[in-house]
């Protein structure tokens, strides 16, 4: 495979380029900063941080936390608005489960 842009010869299942570092291959489906519904534990903010960022949460907590304490008004008023702008995850319904074979049908 060649990279579109700077056309170096590059391995099929590399991800970005090794001379230029653009992304090559397939397009992604973009990361979409969402708020969490699994394991929050307010309201999904910083778990959306810290998926959107991969990052650990323990540590977008503990630095939302180190900022609400040295910014007081202003951190509250921006988790508050992150809240209410932030759209919630879709919902993940369970598979659905087949009939065993014993189950009477009608």
């Amino acid at each position: 495979m060649y990279c579109n842009c700077c056309g170096k010869l590059i391995p099929e299942a590399a991800g970005f380029c090794a001379y230029c570092g653009r992304r090559v291959g397939g397009v992604g489906t973009p990361r979409r900063l969402l708020r969490a519904r699994e394991g929050r534990k307010l309201a999904g903010v910083c778990l959306g941080f810290a998926e959107y960022l991969d990052l650990d949460v323990t540590l977008v907590r503990v630095l939302t936390l180190l900022i609400a304490i040295f910014l007081f008004p202003l951190a509250e008023i921006a988790y508050v608005a992150a809240w209410i702008v932030m759209p919630e995850a879709p919902l993940q319904l369970p598979a659905a489960a087949p009939y065993p074979a014993s189950y009477p049908q009608g």
